[in-house]
């Protein structure tokens, strides 16, 4: 692989330069440049162009004009892993997943390199909804990304509160947190609150309720962007938000299936349309994005799954999507 990778750098710098041009010329003989003599900003150039996987391959070794290549900002702005699953199977306890060994070690492999190499350059970093991150690897992950300010971290049931607050509390430049629902929220929010001076971008994969709605009015009133799309949302957690996030700026409820709860024994029903009440609250929103047509594919796939997508049965790629551009991925 090392050897594949070095032909490739070779082929795309002799693309772009002729490295084999004479610097001098004695006697008739030409002298071409050693590799490590090559420049920095070329090699970073054609370094851009490969995956997590090629850059934490060995490439790093072959010299250290490499290696200082391999290390720099420019490559390590973002650490997308997204294209990495577990090896797992679903079982009927806390977690509920059990990962592989093997998997376990490709990640903690795959974090220690690039960590390495990005000497704490990383500002954002994305995991796929499939990859099971343990408290271990979140923390040594957080130790060695004091810059972050975005994560995308879809999966969490290998992750205990006091393992997601640890770290969060590694973040003080945290803006954006794209995360799954979770019963409890208020610990977490509540150190974002305390500890992310800048955080004002939100989105939750998963049902919205009126306890998670309380709690970010609670501890995130300055919250700018919140996003739900393809979520079971409660009818009273939207009111709740649309009245006490008073700086809220852009709502994604897009696909969501809205849930009207009556008193009991009533029984829990689907709401199809936005009413007056709901849409005057959201005038003073700068974008209020919806949709809840019967014919839209999304909207079918979220009230077929419950409002608990699951992902994993659709396109690939699919749930990196957003109708917020910044959360897109």
């Amino acid at each position: 692989m090392k050897r594949m990778l070095c032909f490739l750098v070779c082929i795309g710098f002799m693309s772009h330069w002729n490295i084999w041009e004479s610097d001098e010329m004695d006697e008739g003989f030409s002298v071409g440049r050693r590799w490590e003599d090559l420049d920095t900003d070329i090699l970073v150039k054609i370094f851009q162009s490969f995956d997590i996987f090629q850059l934490t391959s060995g490439i790093a070794h072959v010299c250290s004009a490499w290696r200082l290549a391999c290390c720099d900002p420019l490559l390590w702005k973002t650490l997308d892993l997204s294209m990495l699953k577990s090896n797992f199977i679903k079982i009927p306890l806390e977690p509920y997943v059990y990962v592989d060994g093997r998997s376990d070690k490709t990640l903690t492999r795959l974090l220690k390199i690039s960590l390495n190499l990005s000497q704490g350059n990383i500002t954002s970093l994305i995991f796929h909804f499939n990859l099971y991150v343990s408290d271990e690897q979140l923390t040594y992950t957080a130790e060695r990304c004091p810059r972050l300010r975005r994560l995308v971290l879809p999966a969490w049931n290998r992750i205990k509160t006091t393992g997601i607050c640890k770290a969060i509390q590694k973040w003080e430049d945290l803006e954006s947190l794209t995360m799954p629902s979770i019963a409890n929220p208020r610990d977490l929010i509540e150190k974002i609150a305390n500890n992310c001076r800048n955080f004002s971008e939100l989105k939750v994969m998963g049902p919205f309720d009126v306890s998670f709605a309380s709690t970010l009015a609670e501890y995130l009133p300055k919250l700018k962007v919140l996003s739900l799309r393809c979520s079971m949302l409660i009818k009273d957690a939207l009111i709740l938000m649309l009245d006490r996030l008073q700086c809220l700026e852009v709502l994604n409820i897009s696909h969501c299936l809205l849930i009207e709860t009556p008193a009991p024994p009533a029984p829990r029903r689907i709401i199809k349309e936005l009413d007056q009440t709901i849409l005057e609250k959201a005038s003073r929103l700068r974008e209020f994005l919806t949709c809840m047509a019967d014919s839209c594919i999304m909207c079918q796939r979220t009230e077929n799954d419950e409002g608990l997508m699951r992902w994993y049965k659709y396109e690939e790629g699919l749930w990196k999507a957003d109708e917020v551009s910044s959360l897109s991925l």
